[in-house]
This record gives C-alpha cells, sequence and structure tokens, in this order.
C-alpha cells in the first residue's frame, strides 16, 4: 500500500511544487510506482510535470481533474448528456512527464470553488485514494499555502507532511501556523496517523545565502526543536536548473546543461526524505 506524503507549508514561495516534481521523477526513476496529486489550484505541479502545452490540451479536452474528486460527479458531456459518478481511474492521468511509472492528478482553477460550498469535503480525496492505494508506492500531495478545506483533505489524505523551508527573512512565519493547524486536526482525529517526518531547506532563489540565511536558518532549527521536527541535513541549493527542469519537464539529472553536483545534491535529499518515511528500497 502506497505512503502517502503532502507537500505543506502555511508560507508562500518557499518552493513546495519544484520539491513534489522532483521527488515525483526521483521515485519513478527508482521504479517506484508513483502518483503525483496537484492540490493547487494555481495548478503549478500538473504544469510542471506536463509542461504548459500538454496542460492546456487536457484542459481544452475537458478531460476530468481533481475537481471531480471534490464535486463527486463527472459533468454532462454530449456523449453522455447527463452527470455521473466519478471514477477516481478515469481523473488519474496515467504515465505523466512520459515516464510509465508516474501519474498525475491534474488540478485547475476551478478547485477553488470548492472552499466557497466545503461541508462534507474534506475527507472525499482520502476515500478515493484508498481505492487505487495499492497500485502505487508513493502518493506526492502538493498543497496550496492556505489552510482550507484543501489542507484539510490533504491531512486526511496523508500519512506524512514534508515541510520546504526558504532560509529567508521571517522564514518561521509560516511553522507555528502548521503547528496549531496539526494539532488541532490530531486532536479531532486521534485514530488518524500523521506525522512532520521532516522539514527541508530550499534555497528556491540565491538570495537566500550570506548572513541572512544563516539567521534564518538557526531560527528555524530553534522552532523545530521545539515542536520535536526532524530537519534533513541535505539542503537543496539554489540553481537555475531547477526551473529549467519545470519548463523541460524532465528530472533534474536529465535537465539540459544540468551540474552534476546539483543533481547529486538532490539524489542526497531523495535518499534522506524516502528514509524518513520509510520508503528506502528501490525496486528492480
Amino acid at each position: 500500500m502506497a505512503i502517502s506524503v503532502s507537500l505543506i507549508n502555511m508560507k508562500g514561495g518557499v518552493g513546495k511544487t519544484t520539491l513534489a516534481a522532483q521527488l515525483a521523477h526521483a521515485a519513478a526513476r527508482r521504479n517506484l510506482r508513483t502518483l503525483a496529486v496537484d492540490l493547487d489550484p494555481q495548478a503549478n505541479l500538473s504544469q510542471a510535470l506536463l509542461n504548459a502545452e500538454k496542460y492546456v490540451k487536457h484542459l481544452r479536452d475537458k478531460k476530468p481533474t481533481v475537481v471531480q474528486i471534490f464535486e463527486q460527479y463527472f459533468p454532462p458531456t454530449e456523449a453522455s448528456g447527463s452527470p455521473r459518478p466519478i471514477d477516481i481511474g478515469e481523473v488519474i492521468l496515467k504515465k505523466a512527464a512520459g515516464s510509465s511509472n508516474l501519474d498525475l492528478i491534474v488540478s485547475r482553477l476551478e478547485l477553488s470553488h470548492t472552499l466557497k460550498n466545503p461541508t462534507g469535503k474534506e475527507r472525499r480525496l482520502a476515500k478515493a485514494l484508498t481505492k487505487v492505494a495499492d497500485d502505487y508506492d508513493l502518493i506526492l500531495i502538493d498543497c496550496a499555502p492556505t489552510e482550507s478545506i484543501l489542507t484539510e483533505a490533504a491531512y486526511h489524505a496523508s500519512r506524512y507532511a514534508l515541510v520546504p523551508v526558504k532560509p529567508e527573512y521571517l522564514a518561521t512565519i509560516g511553522l507555528p501556523l502548521l503547528a496549531r493547524s496539526i494539532q488541532e486536526f490530531k486532536y479531532d482525529n486521534s485514530d488518524h496517523a500523521f506525522d512532520i517526518c521532516g522539514i527541508v531547506f530550499n534555497h528556491s532563489s540565491s538570495y537566500s545565502d550570506g548572513p541572512e540565511g544563516s539567521t534564518s536558518i538557526k531560527e528555524v532549527q530553534a522552532e523545530a526543536k521545539k515542536n520535536g521536527w526532524h530537519v534533513f541535513n541535505t539542503h537543496v541549493r539554489y540553481s537555475r536548473s531547477y526551473a529549467k527542469a519545470a519548463r523541460e519537464g524532465t528530472p533534474i539529472g536529465s535537465t539540459s546543461y544540468a551540474r552534476w553536483e546539483v543533481s547529486r545534491e538532490f539524489s542526497r535529499f531523495v535518499d534522506e526524505s524516502f528514509q524518513a518515511i520509510g520508503l528506502t528500497q528501490e525496486k528492480q
């Protein structure tokens, strides 16, 4: 059965989507059956894995997205003539990014409509994923940076949270909010095992180096120690190759002109993060 991990921080701009996309690629390359779930109405993960052209075509062809999971029906089409119940198998886009081991649940802006009428929807994603959990080794959920019904849906669907942090001024701003959010969720759902598997420093811009970055790292480490959270030893250092990988829809190691040390460093982070969630073996 799959291990489900949400990438989340209550502060935006910390590189959640970049890490989600590259972790998905890395897992697939290790022959792990991987499902990426885009739970952000901005749909950046969908575009990073498909590229912008294929993503637009997906929408123009009116193919299903994560919206159908929350609304629990497919709208009428010229062929069907009436609404019909969802089938999670139809929502999952197989072989995303050209990999036979990487599937995707696409998002779209209309997911934000779910926020207008959230009652009773917080468990729908989890219930849908139970139907395919045996088909995957890893499920990665990319979350929006604000607390909402989508956040709670991610909690219900996950065993772990992976928290990217950008080491800069106000780096800790989202951590107390996240701690309180998770504590409240666990209080209301005492039977649900849900833990932060670790905090990773994601240097998603060149401005995070120097004294300010060092100060921010110390502040985050102090906050993590107070809450008993693990901090990964490997930092994901800034590189233009990550933006290029998103544009090309490729793993960092296959991106054109990517420096070998960037690929090696990310591989170390993959090893460390997979070990933290008990996913340590590469499948043959």
